[in-house]
């Protein structure tokens, strides 16, 4: 499965949900990221016809990928779409990842309204719920999106398709994993920091084990979460 991660607004995940969501439940899977802003933080050029070229031959050489498009890529990645027609059907799904604030909402809206003309079938771009607060309403808080849902029909969307916010998005960076690795870890930290204590392990070894309990405790309800909307997005 060939797999775009979309939206005009940044701040909403797309790099997560590239990585954690779907890459590591896609056999084989390769994230090829489209961003252009150099290491030290500044632009580089836009993403061209060449850059598009080289992309699609990626992805015609591979069974499964998921390509991240940046924010400050999405217009020109786009806007080629458009010139090499048909070259949107080389993705089996577009995932529009979106959160509560109202700028990344409208956003999102401009994105689905992109995709709408450039003539990709509903079926295959599919909204999630990003970063949301468990306690909330994904319904109420998300309304402008399934209004915009009713009004065009121009795409999937799901209540259930929903990621929570979760301190592991952070603890996670530091240890160079993703969540499911660290969900299919078979190391049993508990019982190694009770032995720390008892070997009289230096403090930051304990601290790094400490931490692996936390994120281990945290990575099982997400991937959890994680499975059940992956499978909404590639249904």
């Amino acid at each position: 499965m060939k797999i775009a991660v979309i939206n005009f607004s940044g701040n909403v995940g797309k790099s997560t949900v590239a990585h954690h969501l779907l890459a590591p439940r896609l056999e084989g899977a390769n994230v090829i990221a489209i961003e252009s802003i150099n290491a030290d933080g500044s632009e580089i050029a836009a993403l061209r016809g060449k850059e598009f070229d080289e992309l699609q031959e990626k992805m015609m050489s591979l069974k499964s990928v998921v390509v991240d498009v940046g924010a400050s890529n999405v217009e020109d990645f786009v806007a080629l779409m458009r010139r090499y027609e048909g070259s949107h059907e080389d993705f089996d799904r577009f995932v529009v990842p979106t959160v509560p604030a109202l700028k990344q909402q409208l956003d999102t809206i401009a994105t689905l309204n992109q995709l709408e003309e450039l003539g990709i079938d509903p079926a295959r771009v599919r909204l999630l719920f990003n970063f949301v607060d468990s306690s909330s309403d994904v319904v109420r808080v998300f309304g402008r999106l399934f209004e915009q849902h009713r009004k065009t029909g121009a795409f999937v969307i799901d209540p259930s398709a929903v990621v929570y916010e979760n301190p592991i998005y952070e603890k996670i960076k530091s240890i160079g994993k993703t969540i499911s690795e660290v969900n299919a870890d078979p190391i049993d930290y508990v019982a190694w920091n009770a032995q720390a204590l008892e070997d009289d392990t230096p403090e930051p070894e304990r601290a790094r084990i400490r931490q692996m309990v936390a994120i281990k405790r945290l990575a099982t309800r997400v991937a959890r979460e994680h499975d059940d909307a992956f499978r909404l997005l590639v249904k």
